[in-house]
């Protein structure tokens, strides 16, 4: 049975442990660089559109908040099989990080969007119709304005969902995409190597707490 902290525990963390976690990173960072660039897209048309937006249009804002919301009813392992076709015809291939990224961002991109949206609503009426009193363009009320009084809410949520992300590309490793989640499975659960699994669970308690804890600074630091 292999072993994490014994004589030959050398081997086993060069070969498996160690390309686990980098493909777990690679993942976790590709997927929220991906996801919160295209959530302040979705947020903002969601923003625009809404009935009191600076651009309302009902058919625009209800399709997309339909997908939206449609792609959040769906449990990550569920939608990785739904996407599966979608990822293959994307990336080549629906097994591997490659993969594994196609459906993470589509789920990310689908919660974090909404997380942005709700921070930026919660932004003073007020203080945007004074703004635009004032005769700024629309882009610069979003950026200067909106965007940046909800700046601190946005990254509080940007964390939240970086934690969600790494929880799900365990489940992205039991179908294929490697990283911790496949480790855990494959070394862990499936050999009876109750050693390796709780390790691996260990390390994301770890991995989680440190996100949280770098976010709480940030927050502090943007409030």
């Amino acid at each position: 049975m292999q072993t994490l902290f014994g004589p030959n525990a050398g081997n086993f963390w060069r070969m498996i442990m160690i390309p686990a976690f980098e493909a777990t990173f690679e993942m976790v960072i590709i997927t929220t660089i991906a996801g919160t660039l295209l959530g302040f897209l979705v947020a903002i048309i969601l923003l625009v559109t809404n009935e009191n937006g600076m651009y309302p249009n009902r058919i625009i804002y209800r399709l997309m908040a339909f997908v939206v919301n449609v792609i959040r009813s769906f449990p990550f392992i569920i939608l990785m099989v739904f996407l599966m076709p979608f990822t293959k015809a994307v990336m080549g291939t629906s097994i591997g990080v490659k993969a594994a990224v196609v459906p993470l961002t589509v789920s990310a991109t689908a919660f974090i969007g909404k997380l942005i949206e709700g921070a930026m609503q919660e932004v003073d009426p007020a203080l945007v119709e004074a703004m635009r009193s004032f005769g700024i363009s629309d882009t610069q009320l979003i950026v200067k304005v909106i965007i940046s009084e909800a700046a601190p809410a946005i990254i509080s949520g940007i964390i939240l969902a970086t934690i969600s992300i790494l929880g799900a590309t365990a489940m992205a490793g039991t179908m294929g995409a490697g990283g911790i989640g496949s480790a855990a499975i494959t070394y862990g659960y499936q050999s009876f190597n109750y050693e390796v699994m709780y390790t691996i669970a260990l390390i994301l308690v770890i991995f989680v707490e440190g996100i949280q804890g770098i976010g709480n600074v940030v927050y502090r630091k943007m409030k």
